[in-house]
């Protein structure tokens, strides 16, 4: 497969830093952006204006019609999970047999408790999907600093293709066939990450924190084995990898939302107007924690603390005093 005309939707920070990978590794890219503001910070002063101080390479194309982003030969979905759906069924009409469409937001969507790539199957049955996801900040990968992530489509040869088409030098994909561990993990660590952010925030100390992290990663694994994922998978770069990165720094949006929880804001405005996935995967993560019946404590404190059913002191105290069991 060909790739060479790439389509990248959404001109945030994650998307207009994907858009400029794509540039570097020499791809012809185009740019949707619905935010009318945006689009034309994007237009006329090649400029997101959630990236702020990062210019956009002239030769990308930026645009408000997105049937115009049909015709590329790949196209990643840079939305916030909860609107992939309005944005991938807008598209779907125009996509040709086998496009790929790929998913870039690390989230599992409300009500349906459906994971992005499935939404995407749902909605363009003609496309094929896949998942990006790995450690990786968008103000780093704009720069051109050296991130490695991991691509995930089904077909192997899909993954691949995708994997080179998208290596910029400083921007290096690995590819996968595990779809289901590569979203799972960039979903599950961010709820994670506002745990983190919490122990910060209260100041209770570097080992606690390597504690959270530690255990947290424990309950990705068991989340992850009982919806099919590989276990090398979530102890690669979109698990672990990803885990490590957002757990230990406030570049971190869901550590730091935790932080300001940690401090004692209120969780309606602990993310200070910035989009913390985290805060809507909480709920879904625990309904679907329940459903298999996985033990997820640190996530059910995270998503309780959320939704004000217990204060921060609370949530600590009930995670400390559970009994006693091997590791």
């Amino acid at each position: 497969m060909s790739i060479q005309r790439i389509a990248v939707l959404g001109g945030g920070a994650w998307g207009t830093a994907l858009a400029l990978t794509c540039a570097r590794a020499g791809r012809q890219v185009m740019l949707w952006e619905y935010e009318e503001r945006n689009a034309e910070a994007l237009v006329k002063n090649r400029e997101s204006r959630f990236l702020p101080g990062i210019r956009v390479d002239e030769g990308i194309k930026v645009t408000r019609n997105l049937d115009e982003t049909a015709s590329s030969d790949a196209i990643l979905i840079v939305v916030p999970a909860q609107t992939v759906r309005s944005v991938v069924s807008g598209l779907a009409s125009s996509i040709e047999k086998d496009r790929p469409l790929i998913a870039c937001a690390k989230g599992i969507e409300h009500g349906t408790h459906k994971f992005m790539t499935e939404i995407i199957g749902e909605c363009a049955p003609n496309a094929m999907p896949a998942i990006l996801s790995g450690p990786s900040f968008a103000a780093d990968v704009a720069r051109g600093l050296p991130t490695a992530v991991t691509i995930a489509a089904t077909d192997p040869k899909v993954a691949l293709d995708l994997a080179h088409a998208l290596n910029a030098g400083t921007f290096r994909p690995y590819h996968s066939t595990d779809v289901r561990g590569v979203e799972l993990g960039g979903a599950t660590k961010n709820v994670l990450a506002i745990a983190a952010g919490i122990v910060t925030g209260k100041g209770l100390g570097a080992s606690a924190s390597a504690a959270l992290t530690t255990r947290g990663f424990a309950e990705l694994v068991r989340f992850g084995k009982a919806y099919g994922a590989k276990t090398e998978t979530l102890m690669g770069l979109s698990g672990l990898g990803d885990l490590v990165l957002t757990c230990g720094t406030p570049q971190s949006r869901n550590f730091s939302c935790g932080v300001a929880l940690g401090k004692g804001e209120d969780p309606h405005t602990a993310a200070h107007g910035k989009l913390a996935e985290g805060i809507f995967t909480a709920p879904v993560l625990l309904e679907m924690a329940r459903e298999k019946d996985v033990d997820m404590p640190i996530a059910s404190a995270v998503a309780a603390v959320l939704s004000k059913n217990m204060s921060v002191d609370a949530a600590i105290e009930s995670l400390l005093t559970r009994p006693l069991r091997s590791e």
